[in-house]
């Protein structure tokens, strides 16, 4: 399963940046594609050095040590070392909405930060848990597949709104068919929201699976998914609706989705799905 996780990942980026140089070739035929190309490279370079203090100053996380909060820095120092993963920063949040969320351009700049409502609400094995699981996102380098897949979408949407005021010409200069501008111009960038929704849904299962592996206890995951879901649905994260675009980030979107055509975009599992998987690692599955 892991291996899939990955070749569909590995397809969700190729096709939501084939999807970035089709917006370019119609505004601006091969020099459009060019241009869309650097200004994607430029969007996620930045993104990479610099979204995890940005994301850290939005929920207005504080840095903490062995000294100021003993378990949690304790917790995932010990799962570092199972998982043979450089220490990360550790921040908590005081937010009453119980979730948590891993950040960071690679194992070596990272961050983990839980809330003070997750912290009380779960028992020690229950966080230790979500906290493998986020330790599992750093390993696994989904912040920056995430920030890249995000920053991505973003840019094919302001490539479609400026498709829909200006139109697009082809690589001779002539404009392109109105018609078909206006529909790639709203198509795109639906189109780029539902890949970016499946690469975030993809690498939740791979980071579920990773957790459990990092803290050989998946059945603690999967008791802490059930209790936050729970809460999830009745309280959101003030911090998070004010933010929406890092919604993804968390162990739980805090901004729940419904059913039916909903769910394609959703940024996470069903968190039944999620429960049902862990339960068959527990069980020795896949």
């Amino acid at each position: 399963m892991g291996g899939f996780n990955w070749f569909k990942t590995t397809m969700l980026m190729a096709a939501i940046m084939a999807l970035f140089v089709v917006m370019g070739g119609m505004m601006g035929g091969k020099t459009g594609m060019l241009i869309a190309l650097l200004l994607g490279g430029a969007m996620n370079v930045y993104a990479y050095w610099n979204s995890d203090q940005m994301v850290l100053r939005m929920y207005n996380a504080q840095e903490v040590d062995a000294q100021s909060a003993p378990e949690l820095y304790g917790m995932v120092a010990e799962l570092a070392q199972r998982a043979n993963m450089p220490m990360p920063r550790v921040y908590v949040i005081h937010e009453e909405q119980p979730n948590a969320f891993a950040t960071g351009r690679n194992p070596e700049h990272a961050a983990v930060a839980a809330t003070t409502g997750i912290m009380r609400m779960l028992d020690y094995r229950e966080l230790r848990g979500v906290m493998a699981h986020e330790l599992a996102h750093v390993k696994h380098r989904d912040t920056l597949i995430s920030t890249v897949s995000a920053t991505m979408a973003g840019a094919i949407s302001a490539l479609a709104n400026f498709a829909m005021f200006f139109g697009g010409r082809d690589e001779d200069g002539r404009p392109v068919n109105p018609i078909a501008a206006i529909a790639v111009a709203i198509l795109a960038p639906l189109a780029a929201s539902l890949i970016q929704m499946a690469i975030s849904r993809a690498r939740e299962f791979e980071a579920d699976r990773g957790g459990a592996e990092i803290s050989g206890d998946p059945l603690a995951l999967a008791a802490a998914l059930q209790k936050i879901e729970y809460y999830a649905q009745y309280r959101t994260m003030p911090a998070a609706e004010a933010h929406p675009e890092t919604a993804q980030m968390m162990i739980i979107n805090p901004l729940s989705g419904g059913g039916g055509i909903s769910s394609l975009f959703r940024t996470h599992p069903h968190t039944e799905e999620r429960i049902a998987r862990l339960q068959e690692i527990a069980r020795g599955g896949a």
